[in-house]
């Protein structure tokens, strides 16, 4: 049977010399591992379709043995092109799409995370990629597992807990209005650091590169 979902697709890697597994993120199906067959030949039906923070519309058909079901068809709906016009935004971007995958289990509905990671995107696309961008992700990803930092026991200055209520509470636009002093920004990155630590067991590798705001 054929299934139909919306999703981003989180990463891509080679299965043979011309197909392609797909991973996505959808709503409805959470994470979704998907083989393209034939995707990496030059005349495929995918050509220009599957690549990293691509959007889009696809059917697959449910494997029956394994979570590496078959894609069917893709209608793509958009690129996020400027994810790959600037490496600090494309390292923005992966550390999120790490941090889904480190989180949430796969074929679980993720409405939620998906809505989140969507317009993270949007937003990293518009704007220009600083800290506080992924320090509200991060945030709202803490939500959306039950982990959210409780204000009254969190171990910061009072600015910096004003700070945490603003970033949680504003959308991903919104979160560009607000100044961080380098101050700030050291006590967040070393807090949501120890944090994200004692919760989930580690921290990325690609969390230190997305907190960069220069291309040195």
């Amino acid at each position: 049977m054929t299934e139909s979902a919306s999703g981003i697709i989180l990463r891509t890697r080679p299965l043979t010399e011309t197909s392609l597994i797909v991973h996505w993120l959808s709503p409805n199906f959470g994470r979704l591992a998907t083989v393209a067959k034939g995707a990496r030949r030059a005349k495929s039906p995918y050509v220009g379709k599957l690549d990293l923070f691509y959007e889009a519309d696809f059917s697959f058909s449910r494997s029956r043995s394994s979570e590496l079901h078959t894609l069917r068809e893709v209608r793509l709906q958009k690129t996020n092109s400027a994810l790959r016009e600037d490496i600090l935004k494309l390292r923005q971007a992966a550390y999120a799409a790490a941090f889904i995958v480190q989180t949430t289990e796969t074929e679980t509905p993720l409405p939620m995370v998906y809505e989140v990671f969507k317009e993270f995107l949007e937003s990293l696309c518009a704007h220009e990629p600083l800290p506080q961008l992924i320090f509200a992700f991060e945030l709202k990803m803490l939500h959306e597992l039950g982990l959210e930092p409780d204000l009254d026991e969190m171990k910061l200055s009072a600015g910096g807990q004003k700070l945490v209520s603003a970033l949680k509470q504003r959308n991903f636009d919104g979160v560009f209005g607000l100044k961080l002093a380098d101050s700030q920004a050291s006590e967040l990155r070393q807090f949501l650091h120890g944090f994200i630590i004692y919760h989930l067991g580690k921290i990325l590798q690609g969390r230190a590169q997305a907190l960069m705001t220069t291309h040195e």
